[in-house]
This record gives structure tokens, C-alpha cells and sequence, in this order.
């Protein structure tokens, strides 16, 4: 997953970023609405974490705002407003969930999964392409009944191509996803995570599910094979 945080404390907003950030997903900071707005509008994210109380715009205009944009990406409020009349105008400014502080970052990750199943209905619990299989919430990949151990970024890696079956993505779009705004795109950080990937969940079955499309970036065949 990788997400957008909008939180302007100084100490929350890094902690939700390292949390959001752990078992290889990624996620950026921003400590406005406006900033919110330009980001989420320029990156494509999986969920945006939206803070109510920001020195600029609060967080039921920013929400508004970003659907007026045509911004859909799912949306959790964090606040420490917790009337009911406070939830009801956040859902109905556009928001999908509500999150009242303090709250645990177990639940916060929870709350996120399910936005995004819900947020996009094709997006199953468990991810399959033939006898390969992802649980993302479990971070756990089997091939048949064979489990296979990987790393947080190659578990990001292989979840964003099992969304996508027989798609080419390219190695920016992988880099986009996976790793945040600070790292350096032109490195070969994709390519040697896509090779450490094919050694764990094609070579040792004598399969090639992951290939290459040159010129373009890669693909995972639609049946895992």
C-alpha cells in the first residue's frame, strides 16, 4: 500500500509515516491541506490518512476539495473530535471512514485495508494468479502449498503486479509505489529487488511468471506461470 499522511504534528506525522511505511509499503507526508491537494492530485496513492485539525485548510474542506478535483483515492479522518455531528459532516464531506485519537496503528492499518477492498470491489483478500498467492494482511506468499519467504518491499512488489495481472508496469510506476518520495529513481533498486523476486517465486519452480517487457518494464502472466 502506499499512502498519503496529512498530519501537521511534528511528532505524529513522521511516527505515521515510518508506521505506514513498514512490511514494504511506502507513504509521504504532508503538513497541509494545500499540500494535500497537489500531492494526492500528482501521485497516485492506495488510501490518504487526513488529519481534521491543519493550520491551512482543515481536513472537511481538504477532503471536499479533493473530490471536487476528482480525487477518489479512499479517505480515513484522524482526529480527536469525536461528536457525532463531527463524523457525520467528515463522511459526508467525502470521507470513507473516521478515526478518533488516541487510536492504535493496528487499527489504523486495519481501517486502510478495508478501505481499499471496498474502495475498489475487485480487490479480493487474497491475491492469486494461478497456484501464486499473496495475503497482503498476513504479508505471506505461497506457491501451491509451498510458503516462500520474502522480504516487506518484494511482498510491495509482488502485490502491486497480483493486482494487475498480464499489465505492464513500468520500473517508475514500481519505484513510485514501493518506495517513497526521497529515494533516488535512477538507481537499479528495481531492478535487483525484481531479480531477488524471480529467485524465490519462479526459478525454484521452474516457472517465469514474471517477465520482461523491454523497453516498457515488467509484467506478471495472468496465470502465474
Amino acid at each position: 500500500m502506499r499512502a498519503l499522511v496529512v498530519e501537521d504534528d511534528r511528532k505524529l506525522g513522521p511516527l505515521l509515516r515510518r508506521a505506514l511505511g513498514e512490511r514494504g509499503g511506502a507513504a509521504d507526508l504532508a503538513r497541509t491541506g494545500e499540500d494535500a491537494l497537489w500531492m494526492a492530485q500528482a501521485r497516485s496513492y492506495d488510501a490518504i490518512v487526513l488529519d481534521v485539525m491543519l493550520p491551512d485548510l482543515d481536513g472537511f474542506e481538504t477532503c471536499t476539495r479533493l473530490r471536487e478535483h476528482g480525487v477518489w483515492t479512499p479517505v480515513l479522518l484522524l482526529t480527536a473530535r469525536d461528536a457525532v455531528e463531527d463524523r457525520v459532516y467528515g463522511l459526508d464531506c467525502g470521507a470513507d471512514d473516521y478515526l478518533t485519537k488516541p487510536f492504535s496503528i493496528a487499527e489504523l492499518r486495519a481501517r486502510l485495508r478495508a478501505l481499499v477492498r471496498r474502495g475498489r470491489p475487485e480487490r479480493p483478500t487474497v491475491l492469486e494468479a494461478g497456484d501464486l498467492k499473496l495475503d497482503p494482511s498476513a504479508q505471506r506468499v505461497w506457491r501451491g502449498r509451498t510458503e516462500i519467504r520474502l522480504s516487506p518491499k518484494e511482498i510491495a512488489l509482488l502485490e502491486l503486479f497480483l493486482r494487475r495481472p498480464g499489465e505492464v508496469i513500468s520500473r517508475y510506476e514500481l519505484l513510485d509505489h514501493c518506495w517513497d518520495m526521497s529515494y533516488d529513481n535512477r538507481s537499479n533498486v528495481v531492478t535487483v529487488h525484481i531479480r531477488h523476486l524471480r529467485e524465490k517465486i519462479d526459478r525454484p519452480f521452474g516457472r517465469s511468471a514474471i517477465e520482461t517487457v523491454r523497453g516498457a518494464g515488467y509484467r506478471l502472466r495472468p496465470d502465474g506461470r
